[in-house]
């Protein structure tokens, strides 16, 4: 084999093995448009028990120390099965999260986002449910019978639920009612992030931010996407 191609071959390889694929960058790093397929590649590394782990490193710990740069911000459950950072398989400084009974999205969770847009400029939103949602399922339990004994802060997460448009949409007697609130549910938050911070629907028509639904199933592991407003 002439010298030169072995040298050409030798220079390729060597091109391939220090370029880092976007799974091995910092998700700050990574753009816009790719941000939710690495989060979806991290979901099934997770999934099939293949997590890497990344950003727990002490060199991630000291540059956060000096400031974070969050790609992503996630509203979901405080399920104990649904950490964001376990599920998507990513690290610190990597997501900023919001947490709550039944991933509500109601002023509070809009001022973090709109936080998380304006001052640190992620470029993707997911609002998060999840099946066997015991804060949706307290909403339909109490929907088809009210005897049901809640306690007063728990009564105010479901007439919040209650009030949501996407939900009295729904048709009670559906067999499927308890799946379709959690969807519901999730729909809610997309439609009141768009709607009422007033940067977001311009920053999606310049493609500057992609905010998604999406439903974690407990069972399978696996992240399903339901809106993708992008």
């Amino acid at each position: 084999m002439p010298r030169i191609l072995i040298i050409f071959i030798a220079l390729v390889f060597t091109s391939i093995a220090c370029s880092k694929s976007s799974e091995d960058q910092h998700l700050e790093s990574i753009p816009t448009s790719q941000l939710l397929k690495t989060l979806l590649n991290g979901n099934k590394r997770f999934a099939s028990d293949h997590p890497k782990h990344p950003d727990q490193g002490l060199e991630r710990l000291k540059s956060l120390a000096i400031s974070q740069h969050p790609a992503i911000a996630v509203v979901s459950c405080s399920d104990s099965r649904v950490s964001p950072e376990l599920i998507f398989d990513q690290g610190l400084g990597d997501l900023f999260v919001i947490r709550n009974a039944g991933n509500i999205v109601s002023d509070n969770e809009l001022g973090s986002i709109a936080y998380s847009i304006e001052h640190l400029g992620v470029s993707l939103v997911v609002i998060l449910g999840h099946t066997k949602c015991g804060a949706i399922g307290a909403f339909v339990e109490h929907d088809h019978d009210h005897n049901v004994h809640y306690s007063e802060f728990i009564l105010k997460i479901i007439e919040f639920i209650n009030q949501e448009e996407e939900e009295k949409a729904l048709i009670r007697s559906d067999p499927d009612f308890y799946q379709k609130a959690i969807e519901a549910n999730v729909l809610h938050g997309i439609h009141e992030v768009k709607n009422k911070i007033p940067m977001v629907e311009k920053l999606i028509n310049d493609q500057k931010l992609i905010l998604v639904g999406a439903i974690y199933d407990v069972d399978t592991r696996e992240v399903i996407v339901i809106e993708n407003v992008d």
